[in-house]
């Protein structure tokens, strides 16, 4: 079976005017299963956003393949969006506009437009809120309009830059929880950057652990634990164990890009 996402080879080096080249990946290579929940980590620099990117169809590598259901990705598609850090939404549109904004710009008719727009609101948690704007939500609240944004042209891979960085603690815990009931309902492919061992040990079916720049694949640690998850499951031995196996994989890397110990 063709995983849905193949990346073999990657290697990508910028190449600034008046300065000198940075590869920021090299050789870098990853498979992903369709409807697998898979977290990258690595230090910062190394390369995880500028992945996300390729596989968008934003950047092209300058050696290697992205393959998405066996075929070559070429540009932009359909197939994939993007849930970023910053939430990006349009002030002067509503929630309910906002989350139908993809489907605005394929042409689909109003009624259809807003009969999806509300199914995602609600599983988002949001109804009672579809007509508010975004300076009227929480950060946390915009986040989730982000994410059904994201889903409403129902794309077939989410990708998802450090989406819940910029949450304080107790709504990024809530977030986390809200994204795996929400993935298990719309059994999407995810690739999901974070800086949080935690997090991507909470949410993933499998970490990968991307190397020092020029990013590549360090270690790949699959997640043995149970679904659903609970908060409570954080304080099991099993799951600190998964922690510590993430930070001393990623401990080796840390050293590696600074010359010393941390």
């Amino acid at each position: 079976m063709v995983p849905c996402i193949q990346a073999k080879d990657i290697t990508l080096t910028f190449k600034p005017k008046n300065r000198d080249p940075v590869t920021a990946l090299k050789s870098l290579t990853l498979d992903v299963a369709q409807g697998e929940f898979v977290s990258i980590v690595g230090p910062s620099g190394c390369g995880k956003s500028t992945f996300l990117n390729i596989l968008l169809g934003l950047i092209k590598p300058d050696t290697g393949e992205m393959r998405l259901n066996g075929k070559q990705i070429s540009g932009p598609g359909q197939e994939r969006a993007m849930v970023f850090q910053e939430f990006g939404l349009l002030p002067w549109r509503t929630v309910l506009a906002n989350v139908e904004l993809g489907l605005e710009l394929k042409g689909i008719q109003p009624s259809v437009r807003r009969e999806r727009g509300m199914e995602l609101i609600k599983m988002a948690g949001l109804i009672g809120f579809e007509n508010h704007y975004p300076h009227e939500l929480s950060g946390g609240m915009k986040q989730r309009v982000g994410l059904a944004r994201a889903l409403a042209t129902d794309p077939e891979v989410l990708l998802m830059d450090e989406p819940f960085a910029s949450l304080d603690a107790q709504t990024r815990d809530l977030m986390q929880a809200e994204l795996l009931q929400i993935w298990d309902r719309a059994k999407k492919t995810v690739i999901f950057v974070t800086h949080s061992i935690e997090e991507a040990a909470y949410l993933s079916d499998r970490v990968i652990v991307i190397g020092a720049r020029p990013g590549r694949t360090k270690s790949i640690i699959k997640i043995n634990l149970p679904r659903p998850r609970d908060y409570e499951m954080r304080l099991s031995a099993e799951f600190n164990d998964i922690k510590a196996e993430i930070w001393n994989t990623l401990k080796e890397e840390l050293i590696t890009r600074t010359g010393d110990g941390i």
